[in-house]
């Protein structure tokens, strides 16, 4: 494997990967969520190339980027193990200029639910994942569907601009007790991790609640509500692919999203129906 920190390294890297090339962007701490995409991009491609960044353009003011979790050499590890041909893991400076374009999420999908709560945030995540789109030339680019709104914004703007990347859409990776798995859990503390795990909760109660034909959003997002008290819940919401609002189920065509705080850890998770 390859480790390579430079905009010259990398492109000297690429050159030398002859067949169709993956690429898994990240912010590193990595978990079996990662390893997932990882595994799922050697599956389907000659070579994959890792990315391990955490983008300041995609963190406002009070978020957490000084402290998001680092642990490069189990990152570098990992990797390895798994069998990456190339780690691009960059600094700020070779990322970013001083004087520089910038790329601004479409509204109105990008300013609801996350957009909403960390307005500009997904300006920022276009921003760094075309840079990294141009470096890595991949074939195909891999996504958790945890993050169910920037996969969508992402696949809109590789469509948008003409972008020769199919976009493969990852399953979420979950805990064996249903805790969706995330970098940000290494912040609950053991009580705060029981809590955590009325996220995944209350999207069993919509999956039941519709396997019991229950069709209306309203009632069904009521139903989550209650069972994630006494969380501080930031939103519940039912729409179909297109991030629109939906009055009743689709089913095939709709997402379960849910956001609460535990303690100060804010997480998400959500249900593809």
């Amino acid at each position: 494997m390859k480790i390579v920190k430079t905009i010259l390294e990398l492109q000297d890297a690429r050159k030398e990967l002859h067949g169709s090339v993956g690429f898994v962007p990240t912010m590193g701490a990595l978990h079996n969520g990662h390893l997932s995409l990882i595994q799922k991009s050697l599956a389907q491609n000659d070579h994959t190339i890792v990315s391990v960044f955490v983008n300041p353009t995609q963190f406002l003011a009070g978020e957490d980027f000084e402290k998001y979790p680092k642990r490069t050499q189990a990152d570098i590890k990992i990797c390895e193990l798994a069998g990456v041909d190339v780690l691009f893991m960059p600094t700020q400076e070779v990322m970013y200029s001083k004087i520089e374009p910038t790329l601004l999420a479409p509204a109105p999908k990008a300013y609801s639910l996350e957009g909403l709560a960390r307005p500009g945030h997904f300006d920022g995540v276009l921003r760094v994942v075309l840079k990294l789109f141009n470096l890595s030339k991949p074939s195909r680019a891999y996504f958790g569907k945890k993050d169910a709104q920037q996969l969508y914004l992402i696949q809109n703007m590789v469509q948008s601009l003409f972008l020769n990347i199919e976009i493969i859409p990852c399953d979420i990776v979950r805990e064996d007790d249903g805790l969706a798995l995330s970098s940000r859990n290494v912040y609950l503390s053991e009580h705060e991790r029981q809590e955590a795990l009325l996220l995944s909760k209350s999207l069993k109660v919509a999956s039941r609640a519709i396997m019991a034909k229950e069709r209306d959003c309203e009632r069904i997002k009521a139903e989550m509500r209650t069972s994630l008290k006494p969380l501080h819940v930031e939103y519940v919401e039912i729409l179909n692919r297109d991030f629109d609002t939906i009055p009743t189920i689709e089913l095939g065509n709709c997402i379960i999203l849910v956001c609460a705080k535990v303690g100060t850890t804010r997480l998400i998770d959500n249900l593809w129906i």
